[in-house]
């Protein structure tokens, strides 16, 4: 390591499969430039010379196979570490390569290679399950960002079936994106990149558009009834789409999960039936356990016999985050959905990229409009608290079920609403004959918003969104998510 004479900056020499490992403090920021050399976050290479802005707690690692030199800015806590499961990592890859390989080779009735050695044509579906704080969603996004680097017009299906983590929108969703280019960090307020329906209309690169389903709630013990209908509406929704693109489809998918599949709260058979919710839905092959003995064991057991199940080591700079980083995060990723992703640079930056983007692109104005409480539909899914079926007493049954819809009056004592983030669900289908009761659990969302003041006199309510179009007559669904500006 060498310092720089300008104030606050610092080079670091990295040897080859090496990683610069960083972790920041609430309201600071990071500026990296790569000077020399190659270097990747996650997967996603680093443009020589360019400085690339971090922000909102982020931790993450700037890795190198040939070894490189960079220069940051302002870090808070920073270390190298030559002990990377990179090696590891890279393998699988080359794996799940040869299985895409395979099967647009068997697309295009091309002689499949390792053929002879009963290998299968079908291409990756991996499931990656492991413990709390283990590294599961950074391995989807090296394995994602390593595919589409191929260079072959890969486009893996990203699939994100953790309610806590947000991925491309808010927390409380569960949600698919076809992955072109390499998703690029920058904060963990978008962990998995950006969305177009978030990011401004001029990015190109933010293209991504998810199919999102609300869910409305962090914890997989509020509604577990709930989120296995939703993840296999999600794998309905992927599974066509590969049927009508075969070439897409060899690409393959990768889902990243709670760690309440694993571990934690929830009773096992709630753990269970949401790891098979998603091998069904989804058609997993591959199931990846994140540094689990014990969840490895479970898994072979459950599912060896009829797919791969691989142990892969946890990465040591995975770091332990507590519940209250996890509901800053929370209220980070809400107010960017509003209002975009606005990061401050170090003192002396004037220039530098935020996930791919100027970071001067990356700010929203969002509208405020009053509506009136009949201009839209509020549903719960199943009541605000409810009980596990275990704690009813014996012989007794639900007077109002987990799934059923309950359709909220705003004026009502005790509603709720006020401060609260509503799913503005995808119209419903035209053909009235095609109607059932519970539609309402089957529909994506098309965007969000926010209940910030309710006038019950008048019977209107202001509402806050990013989207200037209209949702008069659009049906809503709310969660437990609250966000006050």
């Amino acid at each position: 390591m060498s310092d720089v004479p300008q104030a606050g900056t610092k080079e670091w020499v990295l040897e080859p499969e090496t990683e610069y490992r960083f972790e920041l403090d609430p309201g600071t920021s990071l500026a990296i430039k790569l000077l020399r050399g190659n270097a990747e976050i996650f997967g996603a290479e680093l443009a020589e010379g360019k400085t690339y802005l971090f922000g909102f707690e982020c931790k993450a690692a700037v890795f190198t196979w040939q070894g490189c030199t960079i220069k940051m800015r302002q870090p808070s806590t920073e270390y190298v570490s030559e002990e990377t499961p990179m090696g590891a990592y890279a393998n699988l890859h080359m794996a799940f390569e040869q299985m895409r390989v395979r099967a647009l080779s068997a697309l295009h009735g091309s002689p499949v290679p390792d053929a002879d050695y009963g290998a299968s044509a079908e291409p990756p579906r991996v499931l990656v399950v492991g413990p709390e704080n283990s590294g599961k969603t950074t391995i989807c996004k090296i394995l994602t960002n390593y595919a589409v680097r191929v260079g072959q017009n890969r486009s893996p299906i990203l699939v994100n079936v953790d309610p806590s983590e947000g991925a491309w929108i808010i927390p409380g969703t569960v949600s698919a994106a076809v992955v072109t280019s390499p998703i690029a960090t920058s904060s963990p307020v978008n962990p998995l990149g950006s969305a177009a329906t978030t990011a401004p209309t001029v990015l190109a690169s933010n293209a991504l558009t998810p199919l999102v389903y609300w869910y409305g709630h962090s914890e997989i013990k509020k509604n577990p009834l709930l989120l296995d209908r939703l993840i296999r509406n999600l794998g309905e929704n992927v599974m066509e789409r590969h049927c009508n693109d075969p070439e897409e489809r060899t690409s393959g998918l990768i889902v990243d999960t709670s760690s309440s599949f694993a571990s934690g709260s929830g009773s096992a058979d709630n753990r269970q039936t949401l790891v098979k919710a998603c091998v069904d839905a989804f058609r997993i092959n591959v199931i990846l356990v994140v540094g689990h003995e014990k969840l490895n064991v479970e898994m072979q057991r459950s599912y060896g016999s009829r797919l791969t199940v691989v142990k892969i080591p946890k990465s040591g700079g995975v770091v332990d985050l507590d519940p209250s980083y996890q509901e800053r995060v929370h209220n980070y990723q809400l107010h960017a959905y509003m209002y975009g992703q606005k990061l401050d640079p170090p003192p002396g930056i004037t220039s530098a990229i935020v996930a791919s983007e100027a970071a001067a692109d990356l700010v929203l104005a969002p509208s405020s409009s009053v509506v009136k409480f009949e201009d839209i539909t509020i549903y719960r899914i199943g009541e605000e608290t409810m009980a596990p079926s275990s704690a009813l007493p014996i012989g007794a049954t639900r007077t109002l079920s987990e799934m059923q819809p309950i359709l909220l009056d705003p004026a009502a004592v005790g509603s709720g609403l006020l401060n609260r983030v509503l799913g503005i669900l995808s119209p419903f289908h035209p053909d009235e004959n095609e109607r059932y009761d519970e539609e309402i659990l089957d529909l994506s969302v098309t965007g969000f918003l926010v209940i910030t003041n309710l006038d019950v006199p008048n019977r209107k309510m202001t509402i806050l969104s990013p989207n200037q179009g209209s949702i008069i007559g659009k049906t809503v669904v709310i969660g437990s998510f609250e966000w006050r500006e």
